[in-house]
């Protein structure tokens, strides 16, 4: 492995490295330092976020800078204001031991005016997002005509946003003979339109395999009901008494509720999504950096651009539709040689989207089991033994006080002590998951493989169910042949129950249907809806068995001389017209009571 002089690094920035920690290039900074020392090299560079790529473009272009010339001469283009920031503040590092090098930080929801004083005052180099650049140059105010480097960061991401048209806007204005760097952590189709456009004869790097997630993340999996998503999530959380990590929602109410949720459950947690002013963002921003937030809960728009050291968990309470995108999440944990944990709390319809992300990034997803509360009590509890160890215990400040604290205590013994502190820090996540419920892991075995010949059918009566508590479990004798969906079965009950019922779970097959209503509605639901009829069949509704529910539906409702619903000979043509429907529009009178 080569050193840092050996690839030619200059000795001021050799100097400024050496203070920052930075003892042997990691792989992408031995690959492309060499190449943008030296001219006419275009390099595409397909990275993970975190392997120290800013320094691997960031030491080579500040070391081909000429501070007498007071004038743009390399141009590094990424995504969000974080990231905009974040490499500026590491150049400014980099070069605090070269004269009157000038690094500008260019980007929307700050003062452009300030911005352009700076310009015109001269800057080397300008870290910019594109929006806020194409504004500067719409003004007349930043000059491209003079660089010598353009560096795009986190190209995939940029197109995501949706910057195509304005980095093209950009690029036109750049002269051709300069060299231009692509980082991208994955390698869409327009990222390879823009290399053939703009770049010659690229030199092509990869570190790891293209699409591939870092090494040194663990990929796990937990398949639970929907319904309990946010218990498994919690569960996790408690499991990981050190935990600092990002979840990730698909929308931002869901983002909303869950932050609130956990803020309410005592956690150290805040919320990021498009809908925060800038200062509200930035003031989340701040307390995660410093650690007053242990988790951030973020949909994948507000986080892009997000660079935050030493993260060890990254929570993806919903996988994104594109597998860009986990990579992208994922590659936050385990950076700089450090490892992270991924975890999917998925329920059983994200099923094959874990099999393809597993298959792009090249990884084999863990398939986690829960812990149990007991496992959880007794890892928080040893976590803070391990604080209470590792505590510095200043004799000088609280020697005054300790007469006094021991004279309080000396009736007590050490064992006392020791369990009085652990009960003042464990009393509610004791009494919590001593009376919690486990939580149902879902089966996601591919049952095909284990057993070929079982058919569906028979799986269905093989199955059990029970219940919600406080629900009651009706079987109803329409289904999904007849047009019944959930919203209709809905619009169904409440149509022959006066009054909103409070309606639960809802299973659909082709011939019959399943719902849960509450309890204390249930006789009023039996009673009320089994003396109504649609286009001549009588609605039956009866309490369902907790087991054999696949099997055909049993008609008690009306008389006991009434044909089975299977038996009527109108049945199948009734299907086809939809009847149920019919009768909403032409039976509401009826239904209404």
């Amino acid at each position: 492995m080569k050193t840092f002089e050996e690839l030619g690094v200059a000795a001021p920035l050799l100097r400024a490295i050496r203070e920052m920690g930075y003892e042997v290039p990691m792989p992408v900074q031995e690959e492309v330092i060499p190449l943008l020392l030296g001219n006419d090299n275009d390099v595409i560079a397909l990275a993970q976020t975190g392997t120290g790529k800013t320094a691997a473009y960031g030491l080579p272009v500040l070391q081909k800078i000429d501070p007498a010339q007071r004038h743009p001469q390399a141009l590094i283009l990424c995504p969000t204001r974080e990231l905009c920031l974040q490499i500026a503040g590491d150049l400014n590092e980099y070069s605090k031991y070269m004269d009157d090098l000038k690094v500008l930080p260019v980007y929307g929801g700050s003062s452009i005016e300030s911005q352009i004083k700076t310009l015109r005052k001269g800057v080397h180099v300008v870290v910019a997002t594109p929006g806020r650049l194409l504004d500067l140059m719409g003004r007349k105010t930043v000059d491209l005509g003079e660089i010598k480097n353009v560096i795009l960061d986190e190209a995939d991401e940029m197109l995501n946003m949706g910057f195509s048209d304005s980095i093209n806007a950009i690029l036109a204005e750049v002269p051709p003979a300069r060299n231009m760097l692509l980082f991208s952590a994955t390698m869409p189709q327009e990222i390879a339109r823009i290399t053939k456009q703009y770049m010659h004869d690229p030199k092509e790097i990869v570190i790891g395999r293209k699409n591939e997630g870092n090494e040194n993340i663990r990929h796990i999996y937990y398949m639970v009901h929907a319904r309990d998503k946010y218990l498994a999530l919690k569960r996790l959380v408690d499991y990981y008494p050190n935990v600092y990590g990002i979840v990730f929602c698909r929308t931002r109410k869901e983002t909303q509720e869950i932050a609130d949720k956990l803020i309410q459950d005592g956690y150290n947690a805040d919320s990021l999504h498009g809908e925060l002013s800038q200062a509200q963002r930035d003031y989340v921003m701040q307390k995660f950096r410093i650690r007053n937030l242990q988790l951030l809960v973020a949909t994948d728009v507000a986080a892009r651009g997000l660079d935050v050291d030493d993260l060890t968990h990254i929570f993806h309470y919903g996988l994104p539709d594109e597998i860009e995108s986990y990579t992208h999440r994922s590659g936050r944990t385990g950076r700089a040689g450090k490892t992270g944990i991924s975890i999917a709390i998925c329920h059983i319809k994200e099923k094959k989207k874990i099999r393809e992300i597993g298959k792009v990034i090249a990884k084999t997803f863990e398939k986690g089991t829960l812990p149990t509360g007991k496992s959880i009590c007794e890892k928080q509890l040893f976590n803070l033994v391990d604080q209470i160890e590792k505590v510095k215990v200043n004799e000088e400040e609280i020697a005054s006080l300790m007469p006094s604290v021991l004279r309080k205590l000396e009736w007590l013994e050490k064992e006392d002590i020791i369990k009085r502190l652990i009960s003042m820090e464990f009393n509610r996540m004791l009494d919590y998951y001593r009376d919690a419920d486990e939580i149902e892991i879902v089966d996601d075995t591919d049952r095909r493989k284990t057993d070929a010949k079982e058919t569906r059918k028979e799986r269905d009566n093989r199955r059990t169910y029970k219940a919600e508590d406080g629900y009651t479990r009706f079987s109803l004798n329409f289904g999904k042949a007849d047009g019944l969906y959930p919203q209709q079965l809905i619009e169904l009950v409440n149509r022959c129950v006066p009054g909103k019922v409070p309606i639960g779970r809802i299973d659909l097959r082709d011939n019959s249907s399943f719902f849960e209503v509450e309890k204390s509605f249930a006789q009023r639901v039996m009673d009320r809806m089994n003396s109504y009829e649609v286009d001549g069949r009588p609605i039956a509704v009866e309490p369902a068995q907790d087991r054999f529910e696949g099997k055909s539906f049993r008609n008690t409702g009306g008389s006991s001389s009434k044909k089975r619903p299977a038996e009527r000979p109108d049945r199948r043509d009734s299907r086809s017209d939809k009847p149920w429907r019919k009768a909403a529009a032409g039976r509401k009178k009826r239904w209404d009571g």
